[in-house]
């Protein structure tokens, strides 16, 4: 079966601890601390793996963990520093906290390669510590330890189009007929467990790649049957074809399931009925000559909502091409960005709520926030998506940065600026 989801436990390495020693040398009665620095401990990174295309691996291996540095030496020795441990995945890999279901990384677009946990600082030898009144310290520091972290994995195609609707419809066949995925196609009364991406070449060089998004149910978004299993992989397309059964051939209302559809859409993520469709009403051969024309009946109810219906025949072909054109001019209307899932989920190391900041009021009477802490917030956080400005202000109000601006008596509506980002003051 198709591996598109895992949870896995990862840990970066524990740094060295430093040495205490002291120089021992013929005709040098009163030696130094020598006491080296510990090497720092593996970092746990994810890079993209243009071969793999699931996580099957990781139902095998669960648990990755770093090397630790080594100690410290002395005469002045650094302890060495542990190689990092890097964790191969497939594009369109998102990595989430565990148990709060926030994104840590989406490893898509430019993202290749991200450190996901750092490993721990190696801690200082003894000769880091002598004084003018202290030149024998017979202490070092330890080395910090590592971090660790149950994660969730999940995997979500990266297609330009998708192919929704219910089991049985002809989904799979169309694929097949257009591109050259091999999808397995028989008349099953129950859905495809595994999504199938081929690409679909048109004339003039144009083209696309398509996802065969396994049939849906009524009631997936609430995860009935692998509902959710299911619309994690519609996230990132960007035209969507919903497919039906125009002919009824097994008693369905055409119409009906575009609308239940719909709604299951919308449940999961009212964005996705935001993005272009069209609906290829399918095996148009089954229908008898004296039968109403299905495609016409659904034509009148949904091209008012701005949603074309392209009657088609995946067996035979019939209108296939004139489907493939029509969406390829809707793929021109939509950015051709991929879908990027934002940070949510920043891990917090030791040292990190020690970085200074500072609120002042300027002359103009904006209050300006700067220093490490903040330049390195905003170097992680997309303040342009809604998830990643309600990061923002959860940081601004657990780091106490809300209480600083309020005890330099800001008011309501006054300003303030952090490197070139600027807002008013509101509770």
């Amino acid at each position: 079966m198709f591996a598109d989801r895992a949870k896995i436990f990862i840990k970066s390495g524990k740094g060295g601890d430093g040495h205490v020693s002291f120089r021992r040398e013929l005709y040098v009665p009163a030696g130094g601390p020598d006491g080296g620095d510990g090497g720092k401990g593996g970092d746990i990174i994810f890079e993209v793996d243009p071969g793999l295309n699931t996580l099957a691996d990781f139902r095998h291996i669960r648990k990755y963990v770093a090397k630790d540095g080594q100690p410290g030496e002395k005469k002045r020795c650094h302890g060495a520093n542990a190689s990092s441990l890097v964790i191969k995945v497939p594009e369109g890999t998102v990595v989430k906290d565990f148990e709060t279901g926030k994104v840590i990384a989406d490893m898509s677009g430019e993202n290749r390669r991200e450190i996901i946990l750092r490993g721990g600082k190696g801690g200082l030898g003894n000769m880091n510590f002598a004084t003018a009144t202290m030149q024998a310290p017979k202490y070092a520091q330890p080395g910090q330890p590592g971090h660790e972290l149950w994660v969730q994995l999940e995997l979500k195609v990266i297609a330009d189009v998708g192919l929704v609707g219910f089991p049985n419809v002809g989904k799979s066949t169309l694929l097949s007929r257009v591109s050259n995925a091999r999808p397995k196609i028989a008349n099953y009364h129950f859905t495809t467990l595994d999504p199938h991406l081929g690409v679909v070449d048109l004339d003039g060089n144009a083209g696309f790649v398509m996802a065969d998004i396994p049939g849906l149910i009524e009631g997936a978004s609430e995860g009935v049957g692998l509902g959710h299993d299911f619309l994690r992989h519609i996230e990132r397309t960007r035209v969507l074809i919903h497919v039906v059964d125009a002919a009824g051939t097994e008693g369905r209302n055409p119409a009906e399931d575009i609308r239940t559809i719909h709604m299951e859409l919308e449940k999961y993520n009212p964005d996705l009925l935001k993005r272009p469709m069209v609906i290829a009403a399918n095996k148009m051969d089954a229908v008898y000559a004296e039968d109403e024309d299905p495609s016409e009946q659904l034509r009148r109810e949904f091209e008012p909502e701005g949603i074309p219906v392209y009657p088609i025949s995946a067996v035979s072909g019939q209108g296939v091409k004139k489907l493939l054109y029509g969406v390829y001019e809707k793929l021109q209307t939509v950015s051709r960005d991929p879908v990027i899932f934002q940070k949510e989920f920043e891990i917090e190391y030791a040292g990190d709520r020690n970085l200074p900041y500072t609120v002042e009021r300027n002359e103009d009477g904006a209050f300006v926030v700067e220093g490490p802490r903040i330049e390195k917030m905003l170097g992680y956080t997309n303040l342009d998506s809604e998830k990643g400005f309600q990061f923002f202000q959860k940081f601004l109000k657990e780091n106490g940065i809300l209480d600083d601006l309020e005890a330099a008596g800001i008011q309501e509506g006054d300003t303030v600026r952090m490197y070139g980002l600027a807002f008013d003051y509101y509770k």
